[in-house]
């Protein structure tokens, strides 16, 4: 049972010990995290963001290796910051990862950002399958494998240490594409996959009740440099559906994760935070 001072009611479960001033509630010192897709964009931001709130941290990479960073980060910040290549798909390997990071930090991880994902830029699907049916297969298994099946690979694997530590806090990459149809590109792949993402992280927000806590953040357009490339007219189209009238900074989704990282929100699962410039009230 727990019981507070302030209000003098007992419930089943115990209330945190939250500190007593509001900004040391956003502090990760001493914490464990994991973020996964921190090789750039909204990863990397993450991943500084953490260390900057007192975190040790474990950036993973696929493609384009974080060593380098994660030396500087340990430096400028005076935490531990390590690199870790993963492909989120192999299951037995994110598996290994995973207990190589609790190892490497002395036995626990309180938080697993799954932000690792890729977008589809194939156009409309009934006209790629029209087109070439084969490559509409893969190209659509290569997004649900890496978008969907990466996140649930990262749950698997840290489920179980959360269970046994008592706490933890889960935080996956949704959209503002799971929960609307984009236009003026049609994405039917990438909607779906996050669609998923934020049901996933809901229900694992009520499986793991008692435990360790499960939320999404869902940004909007974010300027990254993949988006440099993009034609001009799509990217004023953008422009003209977002309220605010512009893409985000990568930097300006990280106030959410912390959030949901940190004991600012204890009483925080089953989430999502829509981080869109206010595209999906429109």
């Amino acid at each position: 049972m727990g019981k507070t001072v302030a209000t003098g009611i007992e419930t089943p479960q115990p209330y945190p010990q939250l500190p007593e001033h509001v900004m040391d509630m956003f502090s990760l010192k001493g914490k464990v995290a994991s973020v996964t897709g921190a090789s750039g964009g909204i990863g990397y931001e993450v991943a500084v963001a953490f260390a900057q709130a007192g975190a040790n941290v474990a950036m993973w990479y696929n493609s384009h290796s974080v060593e380098e960073e994660a030396e500087k980060l340990s430096k400028k910040y005076n935490v531990t910051v390590k690199a870790y290549k993963c492909s989120l798909t192999d299951t037995k390997a994110v598996e290994e990862t995973v207990q190589q990071i609790k190892k490497d930090f002395g036995g626990r991880i309180d938080i697993m950002v799954a932000n690792a994902g890729v977008a589809w830029d194939k156009g409309p699907l009934t006209e790629l399958a029209e087109k070439d049916s084969e490559l509409c297969d893969k190209e659509w298994q290569k997004v649900l494998s890496i978008d969907i099946n990466g996140v649930y690979n990262a749950a698997k694997s840290i489920g179980p240490i959360f269970k046994k530590q008592g706490s933890g806090s889960f935080i996956a990459t949704g959209s503002m594409s799971g929960h609307i149809a984009n236009v003026p590109q049609l994405q039917v792949a990438y909607n779906t996959a996050k669609a998923a993402v934020i049901h996933m992280c809901k229900s694992l927000a009520v499986e793991w009740t008692g435990y360790a806590r499960a939320n999404t953040v869902s940004p909007g357009y974010v300027a990254t440099p993949l988006n440099a490339g993009m034609d001009e007219e799509m990217l004023k189209k953008w422009n003209t559906l977002v309220p605010l009238g512009r893409l985000a900074l990568p930097k300006e989704m990280v106030g959410a994760y912390l959030y949901l990282a940190s004991n600012a929100s204890t009483y925080t699962t089953g989430s999502d935070i829509l981080v869109d410039g206010g595209y999906c009230s429109v």
